[in-house]
């Protein structure tokens, strides 16, 4: 496993941002992990995550792409801390943009979108925290190819929670690729995750322990992808 990955696993862990324990998904389902990117709040923490998102974008769909996607709100500050991380990383100017949930009707930036603006013959790569149902991806790709003859090259999220979407067959970033025909990918897989942290002692305590393993390995037998 790259570096970063590991660096990033440990990062979400200290940024109080995966949890491990007994949760209940907007889905229903009863998890013994929970990702929440709105933990990310410091300047500090927000940096690092740009680079990581940047380094996963470097990593998989190199650098021929002209803009970063966010949809909002999550993924706006997402798009913006990773052009920034792109350009001191990589020294590529990427631009950054948002969609808006209210479309603005007056000033010099009214429309539908924050940020700039698409231009035809642009490469988008789509930047979010988690996919579990696609359901972003159903409201901002019909905005993103209406508003200009654009290529969405992918969408890259943090965390793969690698399990069963909408129709129960395939993970949610595998069905966002089989819909719309980019590719997907994420920064870790939750089995990354727990290969990393499984029985191994971090910051003086080992995270994922027998009983959580069995946790995590009982609920992947019920939703995990087969």
């Amino acid at each position: 496993m790259e570096s970063y990955k590991q660096e990033f696993i440990e990062f979400m862990v200290d940024s109080d941002v995966l949890k491990f324990g007994e949760f209940t998904l907007k889905s229903g389902r009863k998890s013994p992990f929970f990702m929440n990117a709105g933990g990310y709040v410091t300047g500090s923490q927000l940096k690092k995550l740009g680079e990581y998102y940047a380094k996963a974008i470097h990593d998989t769909y190199g650098d021929d792409f002209d803009v970063l996607f966010g949809p909002a709100y999550k993924g706006i500050p997402l798009a913006v801390v990773t052009a920034i991380a792109y350009s001191e990383l990589y020294g590529k100017e990427v631009r950054y943009c948002s969609d808006r949930k209210e479309e603005k009707d007056h000033g010099a930036d009214k429309g539908s979108f924050l940020g700039s603006k698409f231009k035809d013959g642009d490469r988008v790569i789509m930047i979010e925290d988690v996919t579990t149902s696609g359901k972003s991806m159903e409201e901002t790709v019909p905005k993103v190819k209406q508003a200009a003859d654009v290529e969405i090259v992918g969408l890259i999220v943090s965390l793969n929670r690698m399990e069963v979407g909408k129709g129960r067959e395939k993970c949610a970033l595998d069905e966002v690729k089989d819909l719309y025909g980019f590719d997907t990918a994420a920064i870790v897989t939750m089995e990354e995750v727990v290969e990393h942290l499984y029985n191994k002692p971090y910051n003086g305590k080992v995270v994922i322990d027998d009983t959580l393993k069995a946790a995590i390995d009982t609920y992947y037998e019920t939703y995990g992808v087969k």
